[in-house]
């Protein structure tokens, strides 16, 4: 595919070359500026008093003790916000993208979204909640006021596991619902499913929970608020997954116009959507900020964040896959049911994970069954490619015990079901419609680069090592969808640099190094040249921020279409003067010449003269172009794992020893990052699938995994070098031909890694393994194989 034809084309510094991040020097010496990097003259610090209940009645809270506190300057609640109106947090948990399945509430009920003030008024909903806020002249000393301060509690039941919340008789987090379940719906056709199964040869089911997690950003989130009495403006310095979110979501809680809300954030340390939903947090210190006169801090440490960032996945799914006598599939069917915690934040992670619950392979019919249940746990958030690794983890599973069950080869299974790519675009049982692809050439070509046909040599060897090999496949489809309006203003200067203003923020991925290479592409400069604006609200106007794919995808779009409006003025500059026709320049590789003479300018040449006092007023002013446009067209990022490990009997230990995947993004715009991205996302799946859990205390609702000594993290030296490779086939979506490329890594990672360990056990009769895959559960698993 070729787009701006003219300016298309093959470049050491443009589009498809593997440029080293620019922003890395600056990062790894410590030159970034994170949140908690920010400082004011005359700030004070604030320190949350959070429940130590899962739930809680808040009969009373005395602030006495702690305004005893030398430097303690104020102790605020719930009371106190709410006297001062300050609404709730405006989470818009329901999907809206016309081209998704729609959710649905309770038996037909409208959706419940549950409310969300800053400070709870009446009722703590889990542990770690925050519940009063201490302010003091210096950070230790609010710290010594919060444990002062005196909450009378009473203690009220609670649920905690996502099977528990649904029970008959289990505590209701919210009575104004009367229940724990707030969304409950099918997609897809239960008649029709229903009669496949009915004629169906074989039929495999799983019940299985894939656990909550957490996303663990290097950063710990901190934000700085300021009001400013004179303006009435607020401005808060905070990273978040967006500042043009963030800074609406603070107008609504502030209950004032969004020009009267500013958010600033440069370097993000992190994020994998646990930070794109706003915080209570964020709206506390701006409000705190104008109560006190000056300006106010907080900086959490990682229990904090531990505690009370917003954690992933919790998702129960029971479901069925039928199959004919010959292998294909003819219907899937079940219940996914996601436990959103305390606090709605987001429904998309049932709703992307049950839309695309059939992945990459035929299947003529499917009934889904989606609930999204309430529990006294933290809020659930859209973690790094969301909803889509628990389902893709569940067919590849069901694939897999029906291979091993039935006497199918566990590839050939995969192939005969797979959509062909003359079936393209194709159409899912949800009636989600897939854009491009060719998925079996992804899926022979990960098993090439794997060494699949050599691997029974490598398990006999280590057999005789006495180890136990095995090996694991899983393919993969995401869609890429997020926020649909985004915008671009490229501004060339006549010193001689562009700047581009725009509504994405990074977070890690290397923005200002590939949106510097589509600049460089299209108008011919050196990246070097391009300066990224992005993060502060009274330059970013609009913008949905980093998640879903979306960065590139949308991004790349309208700075494409902006660059093109900064060409055509600057051609009409051009040719006044040159004194040519606009018709007969042409630009190319920063220049814009006469065509069939050697007559030329240059693109900063043109930004100079447009500055001029007699340039025609028409054309004064600076050379630049914007383009705002919303786009809810999905693109859809695919591709396939596969994962070797060995185990060792004596401790369950496993070890990944080998780990390949093939990814398709469309169009790579920067090779080495988009590498990068993998190994990230392959780390954030094998670390689900091995080693992490939120691991709340059922009885308690302690969260027993609060710190580094309890919650293990992927290391270097816990994975082996990952063999990646880039597939390009064109997404028809959108004119750029992209994809998107930062979740594909963590996508197929957990049924690659749990099929690799249940194949390696195979033989001793262990048939499925829940995650995470423990050195205990699998040394269980083994023995308990060898009692039967």
């Amino acid at each position: 595919m070729t787009f701006l034809d003219t300016r298309t084309r093959a470049a050491p510094r443009g589009i498809g070359q593997a440029l080293k991040r620019r922003e890395d020097p600056r990062l790894l010496t410590g030159q970034g500026r994170f949140s908690d990097d920010f400082n004011l003259p005359g700030q004070a610090h604030a320190c949350f008093v959070r429940s130590p209940y899962p739930h809680a009645r808040i009969r009373a809270i005395d602030p006495a003790p702690a305004l005893s506190v030398p430097g303690v300057l104020a102790v605020l609640t719930g009371g106190d916000a709410a006297a001062d109106g300050l609404a709730d947090i405006p989470h818009r948990p329901i999907p809206t993208n016309p081209n998704e399945f729609p959710l649905g509430g309770r038996e037909g009920a409208p959706i419940f979204v549950a409310p969300y003030p800053p400070l709870p008024v009446d009722r703590a909903r889990f542990v770690g909640e925050a519940v009063a806020m201490v302010i003091a002249e210096r950070a230790a000393v609010a710290v010594d006021g919060a444990e002062r301060v005196h909450v009378d509690y009473e203690p009220l039941p609670s649920v905690i596991a996502t099977r528990d919340a649904v029970r008959e008789g289990a505590p209701v987090v919210w009575d104004e619902l009367g229940a724990n379940a707030c969304v409950d719906s099918i997609a897809g056709d239960a008649r029709a499913a229903d009669a496949a199964f009915a004629a169906a040869a074989h039929v495999v089911r799983l019940d299985t929970w894939v656990p909550r997690i957490t996303g663990v950003p290097m950063e710990p989130r901190a934000a700085l608020g300021v009001y400013h009495g004179a303006s009435g403006r607020y401005t808060l310095y905070a990273g978040s997954g967006g500042s043009v979110r963030l800074k609406s979501d603070l107008a609504v809680v502030l209950g004032v116009p969004e020009a009267a809300v500013r958010v600033i954030a440069q370097d993000v340390g992190g994020n994998y959507g646990t930070r794109n939903g706003s915080y209570p947090e964020h709206a506390l210190v701006v409000w705190a900020a104008r109560r006190l006169g000056r300006p106010v801090k907080w900086a959490g440490d990682r229990r904090e964040m531990f505690l009370s960032d917003y954690q992933a996945r919790d998702l129960v799914s029971s479901m069925e896959l039928a199959l004919d006598a010959a292998g294909n599939f003819l219907a899937l069917r079940g219940t996914n049911t996601s436990n959103v915690g305390a606090h709605a934040v987001t429904f998309v992670p049932l709703n992307k994970g049950r839309e695309l619950a059939t992945s990459v392979y035929r299947l003529p019919a499917a009934a889904v069954r989606g609930r999204a249940v309430h529990s006294n746990t933290s809020p659930l958030s859209a973690y790094r490619s969301a909803g889509r690794p628990q389902v893709m983890f569940v067919m590849e599973r069901l694939i897999d015990l029906a291979a091993r069950r039935h006497g199918f080869d566990r590839v050939a299974l995969r192939r005969r079901n797979l959509v062909p790519p003359g079936a393209m675009p194709y159409t899912n049982p949800f009636g989600i419609v897939y854009d491009s692809g060719d998925y079996p050439a992804a899926q022979d070509r990960v098993l090439a680069l794997a060494d699949w046909a050599g691997f029974e040599a490598r398990r006999r060897e280590a057999r005789g090592r006495g180890r136990y090999r095995g090996i694991g496949l899983a393919n993969y489809i995401e869609i890429a969808t997020g926020a649909p309006r985004e915008r671009a203003h490229v501004t060339a200067h006549p010193d001689g640099w562009i700047e581009v203003v725009i509504g994405t923020l990074s977070a890690g991925q290397g923005h200002e190094t590939a949106f510097a290479q589509l600049i460089a592409e299209w108008l011919g400069v050196e990246p070097e040249r391009v300066r990224l604006v992005a993060g502060d609200t009274d330059r970013v106007a609009v913008g949905g921020g980093s998640h879903s794919g979306r960065s590139m995808r949308l991004g790349g779009v309208v700075m494409a279409k902006a660059a093109d409006r900064l060409v055509d003025r600057g051609r009409r500059i051009a040719a006044w003067l040159l004194e040519a026709a606009v018709a007969d320049l042409e630009f190319s590789e920063r220049r814009f010449a006469v065509r069939g003479t050697d007559r030329a300018v240059d693109l900063f040449e043109v930004a100079a003269a447009a500055a001029r006092p007699d340039a025609p007023e028409a054309l004064r002013g600076p050379l630049d172009g914007e383009c705002d446009e919303t786009v809810s067209t999905p693109s859809f990022p695919y591709g396939s794992a596969v994962c070797e490990v060995e185990v060792d009997p004596e401790t369950g230990v496993v070890e990944i020893v080998r780990y390949t995947s093939v990814d398709d993004v469309g169009r790579a715009i920067n090779p080495m990052i988009v590498h990068g991205q993998t190994h990230g996302g392959i780390a954030q799946g094998v670390g689900e699938a091995l080693w992490e859990l939120c691991d709340y205390d059922p009885a308690s609702g302690q969260l027993r995994s609060a710190t580094f000594m309890d919650y293990p993290m992927p290391r270097a030296d816990m994975l082996p070098s990952f063999a990646t490779e880039i597939s390009e086939v064109e997404s028809t979506s959108n004119p750029l031909g992209l994809r998107g490329g930062g979740e594909g890594g963590t996508t197929p990672a957990l049924g690659a890694v749990v099929n690799a360990v249940v194949d390696a056990l195979a033989p001793l009769g262990v048939e499925h393994l829940e995650m995470p895959v423990t050195p205990e559960r699998v040394w269980r698993a083994i023995r308990s194989a060898a009692a039967r």
